[in-house]
């Protein structure tokens, strides 16, 4: 027979399976002979209190043996001869679709700017070691998008938005750990995921739909308000009237052209601050309140949410045991992002701390239309470029100084690579958001005691945390409000932040066009 529970135990318990079973057996009144094998469905953490406990949800099996049923993949069918369609990026909003494509047998074809997984390493390596910013290969363009070198993080609170379940299972069954089906906030790692994308693109190859790389699309051309060509940079024209626009939240070249050609966007408000990296150890002593981090425990992530002079100001994007990473997609700009390997075992932690900005705040900017955000966000990263000295170093001071207005005498070593120069965050950001930010940190002392340190690093800018740019789509057929055809997806339209919500997207947009062909 087979029983579930939930289950409150401790760090080592949940680690030990005899300690496990006596506890499951105990307070379900089971003999512990009975009980064969338990099988963990969900994990988290409770840390409110200074006693750490662990809640599971299980399935117990009572004088019944278990039977591990590994996750299959759907029956995906060659797909060679089907009727085509376009998907232009092959982030995971762009690999979910072609997925989805080849299950409801439509041919995929896929254009992607930049590399390869393997072919993206050297591109990286260039901005890291020699300050190189290759405009179609980095941290944002390239196969598997944003997320493959940027932590691949896969909790989301869009639930409403599709099967989350689904799409973790569909990663499992292309490599990732079943963990990530436990977990109450599943995280794969950059150091694993690049395989599970290649997996991906072997499996829609091997199914006869098409992947081309490094093939930047720079014109979509329309007759009647409908779709009818998608153009190539090296001029080459492919005919379509049907294209899932699957770009991400960085590329600014394709919100250009859609305005240019009076294609309608609109401009969004996002979220835009600073990456700050204390030591982890710090981190697990204020969360987990202790000395030294129970070793069944794992590296303490935080979130933090305030209001700070009538704005929100939170964590994005924490990185426990994780590194900073340099995301320029151009020369003269400088980006911050952060990444934790599988085992999250660097020794720091970063987050980017960001403020909640509103469309009135781009009214400098103004003159560039619905763009007026994406200039915003352009004019600081630029503006980082020349206070770094115009380098990918990234402008930096301590944590303290920063609230105290004080330029950093020196700085420690920290994780991003191409270095840092000690700035005052003052030249970097409007006053408003400076303000905010100085402001905010203090606030965030007050819950997380020990937070505020000078041995804590700002770095900025953290500015990438979405798209600054909508790309309207009718609700229901998901196409284009003025060009039909043409299905705005993920990130870069406006509708997803992360890798979950952008491929639970790049599934719908699928369908969508799909339903519009029958």
């Amino acid at each position: 027979m087979q029983y579930e529970f939930t289950i409150q135990v401790s760090p080592e318990t949940a680690a030990d399976f005899e300690k496990l079973r006596f506890q499951v057996a105990r307070k379900n009144g089971i003999p512990t002979q009975e009980i064969r094998h338990i099988n963990i469905l969900k994990r988290s953490i409770d840390a409110r209190q200074k006693i750490i406990k662990i809640n599971l949800k299980v399935r117990v099996y009572v004088q019944e043996d278990f039977i591990n049923t590994p996750i299959q993949l759907p029956a995906y069918a060659d797909v060679s001869n089907s009727t085509e369609i376009v998907i232009v990026g092959a982030g995971p909003a762009g690999l979910f679709a072609a997925l989805r494509c080849i299950e409801l047998g439509y041919k995929p074809i896929v254009l992607e700017r930049g590399k390869d997984v393997r072919s993206r390493r050297r591109d990286l390596k260039a901005i890291n070691r020699d300050h190189v910013v290759d405009e179609d290969s980095n941290y944002c363009f390239g196969e598997g998008g944003a997320g493959t070198y940027s932590d691949g993080k896969l909790y989301t609170r869009s639930k409403k938005r599709g099967d989350v379940h689904r799409i973790l299972q569909l990663l499992v069954g292309f490599g990732a750990t079943n963990q990530i089906m436990v977990e109450a906030h599943p995280h794969i790692g950059t150091n694993k995921l690049p395989a599970i994308i290649a997996a991906i693109r072997h499996k829609i190859l091997e199914c006869g739909g098409v992947v081309h790389f490094e093939t930047r699309v720079t014109d979509l051309e329309s007759k009647n308000s409908e779709i009818t060509t998608v153009v190539l940079q090296n001029g080459d024209k492919i005919a379509t009237n049907k294209v899932i626009l699957a770009t991400g939240h960085s590329a600014r070249d394709i919100f250009e052209l859609l305005y240019r050609k009076k294609i309608e966007i609109e401009s969004k408000p996002f979220a835009l601050g600073v990456r700050v990296e204390h030591s982890q150890q710090l981190i697990d002593q204020i969360q987990y309140k202790c000395e030294v981090r129970n070793p069944y425990l794992p590296p303490s992530p935080y979130s933090i949410v305030k209001q700070v002079g009538g704005r929100g100001m939170y964590s994005f994007c924490m990185c426990p045991g994780g590194v900073i990473a340099p995301c320029a997609t151009s020369p003269g700009e400088v980006v911050t992002n952060g990444w934790s390997p599988s085992k999250r075992d660097q020794p720091t932690s970063n987050s980017g701390i960001v403020v909640e900005l509103r469309l009135e705040d781009f009214k400098a900017f103004s003159k560039h239309g619905p763009l007026a955000a994406m200039y915003f966000q352009k004019n600081i990263e630029q503006q980082a470029w020349r206070v770094g000295g115009e380098t990918q170093r990234v402008p930096a001071q301590r944590l303290v100084d920063m609230v105290e207005q004080k330029i950093s005498s020196d700085l420690p070593e920290t994780s991003y690579k191409p270095g840092v120069m000690s700035a005052d965050m003052s030249e970097v950001f409007p006053e408003f958001i400076h303000t905010i930010l100085r402001q905010g940190f203090k606030t965030f002392d007050k819950s997380m005691r020990g937070y505020l340190t000078n041995e804590a690093v700002v770095h900025a800018p953290e500015s990438r945390t979405s798209s600054p740019v909508r790309i309207p789509r009718d609700r229901k057929t998901l196409e284009h409000t003025q060009i039909k055809g043409l299905y705005p997806c993920g990130e870069g339209a406006g509708y997803a932040g992360g890798i979950i919500s952008a491929a639970i997207d790049g599934e719908k947009c699928a369908e969508a066009c799909i339903n519009a062909i029958k």
